[in-house]
């Protein structure tokens, strides 16, 4: 509440502040072809910041202006105009389009080019393009929208974390997720404590577009960070002129999908009394005392039973979820540019308990001094989150596995009124209450935190085509997080009656503080120069990078005390603060050249030198160099005789790029050996600490990536009927970070990084734009991409295969699915091919020997790739008068996707306690989501192909229609809306959703389908 009182001020605060403009001129924006207005066209007096831009409408009022002053009209897609003010106070304006519409503004590492003048593999995507709907996380506001960049989300939790790839990703171990910039800050890859998505903690709504770098010569300036490409994000900011205020609200309701297809109450009764009938007494029936008579028939047992309960129901919710947005935009004594925002987001998640709160501020001067010689760009964004996270695993896997002939409350006050299945020593029998896992458990996780910089960009006074250009920014956050259950939980209660097992202490279990505070700067000198002879235009660029990143924090972890019998939070000896503490630093030097020749051939060439605490001395520094050119081919007179010809431009580029973030895989400091306080229960001496060395390999050094891409730009046909890009790309890893087993005695682990091997990469990407019809009253346009995305490892130096991370099967410890195997792609299952009988059915235990020698092992498993090597994306834009439709769709064609609930629950003798007194639910063989031929999931069957299904999959993003309401006044317009998010998608996967981020469906958390009811207002 405090945090909403901030914000509610705040916006109080700024309306008296931006409240000043006064109306001079007037007039309307339309376009030439079919006479329609035009929102959001700039004007502004030439020489000056002052400026405005027109409304829904198209219309406009300015201000201040004087007879004389000239007015200049933009709009991209469309030629500038300038027109000298003279008596009358209304000016109407027309404006032309342009093969120009390739002018559009577009950002890239350290400074901004256009599409038209691109060299490298860039996709912009703006605010007109993205997801619309039950947004919570910016990223969910990119899904879909641009080739070769695949998005899936770990679930449906209200911040689920996103796995993002741009073409596949170049390493194994190594990180793959691209380097995130906002506002010219590149965010940390480590999320605050309890936060997986760490773009959930900015506003959507505060976004203006994204640009996304893919290949080497548009990375390569950002060096070592950028190995898996770059998306940079730019903030909306405000206008010269007079005042615009935004307010959005909408309302969310969600609920959940598709279930898993386990058994009810009266279909489990028959299946344990038609398969173990010896086990019926188990069930939920209404007197355990007294024994049913021998050979019972089903409905005598279904007459008996306490309950049929559906656990998934008790687990899940509809759910109401609300998002608020407040922004104001104007300018400061008529001088400096300002935006404002403050927005709110209260998301329920499906499951019970799981609820996701934000508050989020930003505020963005872009102020010009000097007789525009010096530009100033202020950032700041702050946000407020707290989740209540849950046990989602415990959760979820206890709702499919749960009895349904058990109830879900009973009367005793022993576990909060929650039933509870007991061993006859009166020990939790192993098979918890999912629902009371849910309510008896709280741990929210809290999270503030900062973003903020500065840009200053001064044009010498006496040199003006030299640019000076320093970036100062800060990215700093806190995180606590409190674990407790309460008095009664099942968490308090011994397991198995050993009293030396109890699971959780009532009360606090777990804490954790945390503060991360990153630092950076960029200081670069840019020298342009406009020429008259063949070379057109040069620039030039050298600078200095700095980036420090610093994550302190402590925890309370709660051990069992056997003097106690309680669980007590225990501080080692030797660390009295369970603190930790990393420290990364990286430190840079760049430069690049562009050369414009005959305004025909474009030439970029950039290098950028890195180094990173995390290698030793010797291997510090990596040197990435890139090289790109253009050729538009617009500009030939044999192009420019052929009519349906706009634009169109070839482009070629090569470069490296470099990876070093290999820390979550061996610890924040791999290449320095280092010595560990040994644990306090580990002395010769009472208080007198061991030690130990900790592995390392001082040979570790830079991963370096090459790539190389061809691509072709173009405009086709009258109003700009077609456009889009297609792009091929070849890339080739080397020195990959990975890590392997070291052969004993070599090392102080027995697996450790090293500098393995090599991958390569090839495929392409094509965008397709469609402007169909472009009316007065009317307009459609369709967007399309799709692309290929194919890698495979081809040498791991002194080993054939190591094991893919976030491939462990729900059976076992370290039973893994995956690998990267050289010749094959990464991220391969390791599987035997099922045999199957004269019907079709499988048989249990069964697989081929493909070597012929009589016996199945490892020698007969075979490889497949799990990951898509074929992703897409396309929707609709409809506009008539003031109705609007749009619509997105994606998915995806092969890979594959291990359905973990077959082979958990989907075999007879999963319903057989094991070391309990409570049977567990299987899938509906009756309804043939199970295979009854499969008895057990022991030896060889967890590796069975018959576990992998097809993940194709097409998906419904989104469908948005919409009502603009705009005569209400001359100065308010309001947008009425609905959407419908996930309503549906199209595939043969028999689980829960195709779509996973590791390839294995196992407690998985459903995406909900949602119905969202919003209004907007601009006044």
């Amino acid at each position: 509440m405090k945090n909403f009182r901030f914000y509610f001020f705040s916006v109080i605060f700024l309306f008296p502040v931006l409240m000043f403009a006064q109306q001079t001129i007037t007039g309307k924006v339309t376009e030439t072809t079919a006479g329609t207005r035009l929102p959001g066209v700039g004007i502004i007096i030439k020489g000056t910041t002052t400026g405005t831009s027109t409304d829904f409408d198209g219309n406009y009022k300015i201000e201040n202006v004087k007879t004389g002053d000239i007015l200049v009209f933009s709009y991209i897609g469309f030629k500038s105009q300038e027109i000298s003010v003279g008596n009358s106070n209304i000016i109407d304006v027309i404006l032309e389009e342009s093969a120009e519409a390739l002018e559009e503004v577009i950002v890239i590492g350290y400074g901004t080019t256009t599409v038209k003048d691109a060299t490298g593999s860039v996709a912009a995507v703006t605010e007109d393009d993205f997801n619309k709907g039950a947004i919570v996380s910016t990223d969910q506001l990119l899904t879909g929208k641009a080739a070769g960049v695949r998005i899936t989300s770990s679930g449906g939790q209200p911040d689920a974390e996103p796995n993002i790839r741009i073409r596949g990703g170049s390493s194994l171990s190594g990180n793959n997720n691209p380097l995130i910039v906002i506002d010219g800050i590149p965010i940390d890859n480590t999320n605050p404590a309890g936060v997986g998505n760490p773009l959930s903690l900015i506003n959507p709504n505060d976004v203006e577009s994204f640009s996304i770098l893919k290949d080497a010569s548009a990375t390569a300036i950002y060096g070592s960070r950028a190995s898996n490409g770059v998306i940079i994000i730019t903030t909306k900011k405000g206008i010269s002129g007079g005042v615009k205020f935004n307010f959005s609200t909408s309302a969310t309701f969600g609920k959940v999908g598709d279930k898993i297809n386990v058994m009810d109450g009266s279909t489990f009764t028959k299946f344990i009394n038609e398969y173990h009938p010896s086990y019926t007494n188990l069930l939920g029936i209404d007197d355990p005392s007294n024994d049913l008579v021998d050979d019972p028939t089903t409905s005598e047992i279904e007459g008996r039973i306490l309950s049929n309960t559906d656990w998934q129901d008790a687990i899940y919710r509809n759910t109401i979820s609300y998002d608020h947005n407040f922004s104001a935009r104007g300018s400061l004594f008529n001088k400096v540019p300002i935006r404002f925002s403050a927005g709110y987001t209260n998301t329920e998640g499906l499951v019970k308990e799981n609820d996701y709160e934000r508050f989020t501020s930003s505020v963005k001067l872009t102020p010009v001094f000097f007789e525009d010689h010096l530009k100033v760009n202020f950032n700041f964004k702050g946000i407020v989150s707290k989740k209540d996270a849950i046990d989602d695993g415990g959760a979820l896997g206890g709702a499919i596995n749960m009895d349904p002939t058990k109830p879900i409350y009973n009367d005793s006050s022993l576990f909060g009124g929650y039933y509870q299945s007991l061993n006859a020593d009166s020990s939790i029998d192993g098979q918890w209450n999912p629902l009371a896992i849910l309510m008896q458990r709280t741990r929210p996780e809290k999270v503030k935190k900062v973003l903020a910089n500065v840009e200053l960009d001064y044009k010498l006074h006496f040199l003006p085509e030299m640019r000076a250009v320093v970036n100062v920014g800060v990215e700093s956050s806190e995180a606590d997080i409190t674990e407790s259950y309460s008095q009664n939980s099942l968490a308090t209660y011994k397991l198995n009656n050993n009293t030396s097992s109890y699971i959780f202490n009532p009360g606090k279990n777990y804490g954790e503080n945390q503060s991360i505070d990153n630092r950076t700067l960029d200081a670069y000198l840019t020298y342009a120069k406009d020429l008259d002879g063949d070379i057109k235009s040069f620039d030039v660029q050298g600078g200095y990078s700095y980036q420090n990143f610093k994550n302190d924090g402590t925890k309370e972890e709660y051990r069992y005390n056997t003097e106690t019998g309680l669980r007590e939070v225990q501080f080692d000896a030797q660390n009295p603060y369970n603190r930790y503490y990393n420290e990364l630093n990286l430190q840079s030097f760049f430069g690049r050249a562009n050369l414009n020749l005959l305004d025909k051939y474009l030439f970029t060439a950039s290098i950028r030198a890195d180094g990173s605490s995390l290698f030793n001395e010797d291997n510090r520094w990596g040197a990435f160099p890139a090289a790109a050119m253009a050729w538009k081919m617009d500009e030939e007179q044999f192009i420019q005789d052929l009519s349906f010809i706009n634009t169109l431009k070839m482009r070629l580029g090569w470069g490296k790029t470099g990876q070093q973030d290999i820390t979550g895989a061996v610890g924040f400091y791999p290449s320095t050996p280092l010595f560990e306080t040994g644990s306090s229960t580990s002395q010769y001496l009472e208080g007198v600490p061991l030690y130990s060395a900790k592995p390392f390999n001082e040979d570790l050094t830079w991963e370096k990536t090459t790539t190389y891409n061809f691509g072709l730009d173009f405009d086709l046909f009258e109003n700009s009927i077609l456009t889009g890009n297609f792009d091929v790309f070849y890339r080739e890893t080397s020195d990959l970070l990975a890590e392997v087993p070291i052969a004993p005695g070599q090392g102080l682990t027995d697996s450790f990084v090293q500098n393995v091997g090599e991958t390569e990469s090839k495929g392409f990407e094509l965008n397709l734009n469609f402007n169909v019809l472009n009316t007065e009253d009317m307009n459609l346009d369709f967007y399309s991409n799709v692309s290929y995305a194919r890698s495979e490892v081809t040498n791991l130096k002194d080993v054939n295969r190591i094991t893919a991370d976030d491939s462990g099967l729900p059976v076992g410890t370290g039973v893994n699915l995956a690998y990267h195997t050289v010749d094959h792609q990464p991220y391969s299952a390791w599987v035997y091919r099922q045999l199957y009988d004269k019907a079709g059915n499988p048989i249990h235990d069964a697989f081929a020997d493909f070597n012929g020698d009589g016996s199945v092992d490892n020698d007969d498993r075979y490889y497949v790739a799990l990951r898509p090597n074929w992703t897409f994306g396309f929707g609709l834009n409809f506009n008539y008068k003031k109705f609007d439709l749009s619509s997105s769709f994606r998915g995806q064609f092969g890979g594959q996707v291990y359905n973990s609930r077959r082979l958990t629950s989907g075999y007879v003798d999963n319903a057989i306690p094991n070391n309990s007194n409570s049977l567990s639910n299987v899938l509906d063989f009756y309804t043939d989501s199970a295979d009854v031929n499969f008895i057990d999931n022991n030896g060889n069957v967890k590796f069975s192909d018959y576990y992998l299904e097809d993940a194709t999959f097409l998906r419904c993003e989104n469908i948005v229609v919409g009502y603009t309401i705009d005569t209400v006044s001359d100065k308010i317009n309001f947008r009425v809306y609905g959407a419908l998010n996930n309503p549906f998608i199209i595939t043969n996967y028999s689980g829960q959703d195709p779509e996973n981020y590791n390839s294995i469906d196992d407690n998985f958390y459903p995406r909900p389908k949602s119905f969202t009811l919003g209004l907007t207002m601009d006044f």
